[in-house]
């Protein structure tokens, strides 16, 4: 069992206070708010990012970071659409979406895990290429006329009031919880995010974890883009398109270190409600959507400055802080000279 460093206990107690006073102008901003169906909406709007965000907090955790997860999903989702106008029965087009997504994911772990390239830098590229190969597949074009069955797994509840893809974000929340916090993989998540060489020394296979997490971001990311494609009814070669500043601003703004080795998925889950009710809140108060982009880059701002100015701030007073072992240092004793 992890120990919970005091830095994260407040800092999730802060998102705490700042989650109140965000649902406290939403109440005040409209009477429906508190409605179940709105507060399901909340959620739905934004489900497929919350989803990939799960992925991305193992990701940052280790010490990497993923910029490709948006352009992954906008693939498989047009992987969807063209198989399906092309005549591929829908299950198969799904399972190749998928296959896709894992495909983008490996083909990342394998330069940054393997070769040992920059996470940063191979995942820029795969955000460029991926999408270029997304609107080569549909020109430009919009493809929708899926199946019934198909778009109703996106806009039709499934339990009760909550669609597939909400009760999805459930059960791997639970699962994420469970392997960071009580297996040994999520150990390794940690340690290796912490120190590298230290992790290798101990006999982990750094290679292997960091491959699998970028094998496992492809992956729910494709997942990601057909529970989208499912929900919009239609995709284009630009969809999913910016989702990625969403979805590492969710995971940052939890106390996640962007240098890796600290963080929870409690904090990311405080920021997941943050950002979904202010997006909600700055809808009803009739905020423009590029308002609502310049809100959130701001806050992914804050959420990397923020904690490092603190730290820097408590280091530079430990550094000044007097010693107190040893003997108290005495006065000089004053010699006459006669």
């Amino acid at each position: 069992m992890f120990h919970l460093p005091s830095a994260l206990r407040r800092w999730e107690t802060l998102l705490l206070a700042i989650l109140a006073v965000v649902v406290l102008f939403n109440v005040t901003r409209s009477p429906f708010y508190l409605r179940i169906d709105n507060l399901v909406n909340v959620f739905e709007l934004s489900i497929e990012k919350i989803i990939v965000a799960l992925v991305m907090t193992f990701i940052i955790i280790n010490g990497e970071i993923d910029l490709s997860v948006a352009s992954v999903m906008g693939l498989a989702a047009c992987v969807v659409a063209r198989l399906h106008a092309d005549g591929v029965a829908m299950p198969l087009a799904v399972l190749v979406a998928l296959t896709v997504g894992l495909l983008c994911g490996a083909f990342n772990g394998f330069w940054i895990a393997y070769v040992g390239l920059p996470s940063l830098a191979v995942t820029l590229a795969g955000l460029i290429g991926y999408r270029g190969a997304a609107r080569i597949l549909l020109e430009d074009k919009s493809i929708g006329n899926f199946p019934e069955w198909f778009n109703a797994l996106g806009q039709r509840p499934l339990v009760g009031p909550f669609p597939l893809a909400l009760i999805v974000f459930f059960v791997m929340l639970i699962a994420a919880a469970i392997i960071l916090q009580r297996t040994a993989f999520g150990r390794y998540v940690y340690v290796i995010g912490n120190n590298k060489e230290v992790a290798r020394y101990a006999g982990i296979r750094v290679k292997q974890v960091k491959m699998r997490l970028f094998m496992a971001s492809g992956l729910i990311a494709a997942l990601a883009g057909v529970l989208l494609a499912a929900r919009l009814g239609a995709v284009r070669g630009n969809t999913a398109e910016g989702f990625e500043l969403d979805i590492i601003t969710m995971v940052l703004l939890g106390g996640v270190s962007i240098f890796g080795g600290s963080g929870t998925l409690t904090g990311v889950a405080l920021s997941i409600l943050i950002i979904l009710n202010l997006r909600n809140g700055m809808s009803l108060a009739n905020i423009t959507g590029n308002t609502q982009t310049g809100v959130i880059g701001a806050l992914l701002i804050l959420s990397v400055l923020v904690p490092n100015l603190v730290g820097r701030l408590r280091a530079l007073r430990s550094r000044m802080r007097p010693a107190t072992t040893g003997p108290t240092p005495q006065p000089a004793q004053e010699v006459e000279i006669s």
